[in-house]
């Protein structure tokens, strides 16, 4: 199964409609939050609020895959440029072994504490200098691939 996984366009419609058009065979989408937007520019997303975001969503969204139990969330206020450490421990709190999250504005697929944290970067502009960017993950029952993808 694909993923298409974004966060942190903060209000910029372009970038979500790029990479929808783009990856278009892509069915399953996850936002971290912080769209920004009215619901009906993130409707084709599975989307959780950020801390920018005022809307009736929520906060967290679990799913099993397989052996993976994914925690969606934004990542505030567990996640911080300088430490995931929080994150990684609410996470095994919440029984989950790997975190789609955002916040950051900053590109991650790190594991910690036996967590894998994957963030997407910023569709409006990532804090290391990087190019705004997005994430394919590519899973199946046991593994989880993470194809960083920046925007042109």
């Amino acid at each position: 199964m694909e993923i298409l996984l974004v966060s942190d366009n903060h209000g910029l419609i372009e970038p979500i409609e790029y990479v929808l058009k783009k990856h278009k065979d892509i069915e399953n989408r996850v936002h971290c939050g912080d769209f920004e937007l009215p619901l009906r520019h993130v409707s084709q997303f599975s989307v959780v609020n950020g801390n920018n975001d005022y809307s009736s969503l929520p906060k967290i969204i679990k799913v099993n895959y397989g052996d993976h139990r994914i925690l969606i969330m934004h990542g505030h206020p567990y996640a911080s440029i300088f430490d995931l450490s929080n994150l990684a421990n609410y996470a095994k709190k919440e029984e989950c072994n790997t975190v789609f999250f955002g916040h950051t504005h900053i590109f991650a697929d790190v594991e910690l504490n036996g967590v894998r944290l994957i963030n997407p970067g910023s569709l409006s502009h990532n804090r290391d200098g990087s190019r705004p960017s997005y994430a394919i993950v590519t899973i199946d029952e046991k593994t989880i691939k993470v194809k960083k993808m920046e925007l042109i």
